[in-house]
């Protein structure tokens, strides 16, 4: 009689267990779902705000870019009224900053954003560019 109660308590025991385990891994897949799901939307928003901060950045530079343009328009215009071996250096001088200007332009439209780590150092380096090609302009105005 001992036997069959201690047999009986150890299949309830077992059959508790079993069924708690079962419950546990059920658990387990709906809290590991969520999880991915979490984790996909924040990937999601992550990457919303990066194609944001490209698309700002590329908006920024491409505004300087059209008021370089302008700016070297105006330098042609004044001077037209230079003596002629001026206009020849001037002229020389534009074109040298027209170009870079250019170069610039074709560089933003062309890069393609393929990872955050590229984009950082792309942005790093474009904004030394167009810090060195504003201070061209501003020593072009003063020379």
């Amino acid at each position: 009689m001992k036997k069959s109660i201690l047999l009986l308590a150890a299949i309830t025991f077992m059959t508790c267990a079993i069924l708690t385990s079962c419950n546990n891994s059920a658990k387990k897949v709906d809290n590991a779902e969520k999880n991915v799901q979490q984790a996909n939307e924040e990937l999601y928003e992550a990457n919303q705000e990066y194609l944001a901060d490209v698309e700002k950045y590329r908006k920024e530079k491409e505004d300087i870019i059209i008021a370089n343009n302008k700016s070297i328009a105006e330098f042609k215009a004044r001077i037209a009224l230079e003596k002629k071996d001026a206009q020849i250096s001037y002229l020389k001088k534009i074109t040298v900053l027209e170009q870079k200007n250019s170069d610039l332009k074709k560089k933003i439209d062309a890069f393609k954003a393929d990872s955050k780590e590229q984009w950082e150092n792309f942005k790093v380096e474009f904004s030394k560019d167009m810090d060195e090609l504003g201070k061209a302009f501003g020593n072009f105005l003063f020379s």
